[in-house]
């Protein structure tokens, strides 16, 4: 893969998600940078999100799963997305010391409202550690609205993502 290709994906950080908030001092404080096709995230895990010595801890990998597909359906579909089911298969232990690469990728559309999606986790050496397949659910920002799952800072913090072209206007939706 070329990380030449990856733009950064902006987010205003009006949210406390664990995984991606660039404001909530305990989570991961995760970026993204994307392509056409794909999503990836550097990230170097906290010491104390560690699980034996100095391993990250499984649950902390599939946060970083979780975080990478979303924001892979959420860039490519252009559409808020919801988790609806995840597996993931660890491969091997991941060090807290090195620097890892997340990268998530839409493999397909299940219907109007779902996409499977595909993310794995590398070590400083570029092994996949760990990968994930997931059905995620996807909303037009008017449902996701209405749902309660997001408001109207949250979707101007994305408007760039969800509409690279166009100027949010939370009145308008």
């Amino acid at each position: 893969m070329n990380d030449s290709s990856y733009e950064p994906l902006k987010s205003s950080g009006a949210n406390k998600c664990f995984g991606c908030s660039p404001v909530n001092p305990y989570g991961l404080q995760m970026t993204f940078l994307g392509n056409r096709k794909d999503v990836c995230s550097y990230i170097t895990v906290p010491r104390h999100m560690c699980g034996w010595n100095k391993l990250v801890h499984g649950g902390i990998i599939s946060v970083i799963l979780d975080e990478i597909m979303s924001w892979a359906a959420l860039h490519v579909y252009k559409k808020i997305v919801l988790t609806k089911s995840m597996t993931v298969e660890f491969i091997k232990p991941v060090s807290i010391t090195h620097e890892l690469k997340a990268l998530g990728r839409p493999v397909k559309t299940m219907g109007r409202h779902e996409a499977l999606v595909e993310g794995e986790v590398c070590d400083a050496d570029g092994e996949i550690c760990a990968k994930a397949s997931g059905t995620f659910v996807l909303l037009n920002p008017k449902m996701a609205k209405r749902m309660g799952i997001v408001d109207d800072d949250g979707l101007k913090g994305i408007e760039n993502i969800l509409n690279p072209s166009v100027h949010f206007d939370p009145n308008g939706i």
